[in-house]
């Protein structure tokens, strides 16, 4: 299919050289390389970067997703030092840091998210910080070990719609990330909470606001919708460009629910302006639980 006129942003890779170069010094990633991820000439050119530890292999077979499927190397002890040194020398306020699935590990990584936010607040104790978390195969004892890192959200995202999961999210189980979110609440009760829909993939508007019903059962805070590009040729096809029109009445419907904030539209990402989701239009902090 043509895209249609609002999808027309271009990537400049010019821009992204420096921040780059900068990471590469640390040997660190970024999802918004691994993913190919459409903003990432205007977050890297405004120095924001989402980092991606536990390396660059994901166990999952997701079919809408660009990170390299395989066998994971050993893990990178090391890693939250580097990134905590990261955030404090391109002075980040706000951090994003997400990871790939990582079924090889006992716990899913979860030791490794919680030791990458203690090391950031050590250095940068004013930074806030949102952990993207995979489902950890729904290992209760590994969530509660996240929910006890002074992370200030953690996201996890939801994708699509039931329906589409065996097609879409190998793997993953739809029932199973809404319990990941709901136990977030339950052992971390200051922690805001945030999740993703793509939209394009061939879901009903039925099946959209269900999952919204959803997510406000189990209590979650925060809200992002975007359109689903495809990576790749060898990657699920978009089904169907979404329209301006229908991302605004996504978000009227969201905010009716009673979700605290929404993003709709495009190109909106999990990580892209995250900083928005603790911030009122003057920039003070104003979402609590």
């Amino acid at each position: 299919m043509k895209k249609p006129y609002w999808l027309n942003k271009k990537i400049h890779l010019g821009s992204c050289n420096l921040m780059k170069n900068n990471l590469r010094g640390l040997n660190l990633r970024t999802v918004c390389e691994e993913s190919l991820c459409p903003n990432i000439s205007e977050c890297f050119s405004n120095n924001v970067a989402t980092f991606m530890i536990l390396g660059d292999v994901c166990t999952r077979q997701c079919a809408f997703c660009a990170v390299k499927k395989g066998k994971p190397f050993m893990n990178d002890k090391d890693e939250p030092h580097r990134v905590a040194k990261a955030v404090e020398f391109l002075g980040l306020k706000y951090v994003v840091v997400t990871s790939p699935s990582r079924d090889d590990l006992p716990d899913g990584g979860a030791a490794m998210f919680r030791e990458t936010v203690v090391a950031i607040k050590k250095s940068n104790p004013a930074a806030k910080i949102e952990i993207l978390i995979p489902d950890f195969s729904g290992n209760s004892a590994a969530i509660k070990k996240v929910c006890d890192c002074p992370a200030d959200i953690i996201s996890h995202n939801i994708e699509t719609v039931p329906s589409l999961y065996k097609k879409i999210r190998t793997g993953a189980e739809y029932l199973q990330s809404l319990e990941v979110l709901k136990l977030i609440k339950k052992y971390g009760k200051k922690i805001l909470t945030k999740s993703g829909i793509m939209l394009g993939l061939g879901e009903t508007e039925v099946e959209v606001l269900k999952v919204f019903d959803d997510l406000r059962g189990v209590n979650c805070d925060f809200l992002t919708l975007g359109q689903y590009l495809a990576p790749s040729k060898r990657h699920c096809p978009v089904k169907e460009y979404i329209t301006l029109e229908k991302f605004a009445f996504f978000e009227g419907k969201a905010y009716a629910l009673g979700f605290a904030k929404v993003k709709s539209s495009p190109y909106v990402r999990s990580s892209y302006l995250a900083h928005d989701f603790l911030s009122s239009p003057s920039g003070d902090s104003t979402i609590r639980n």
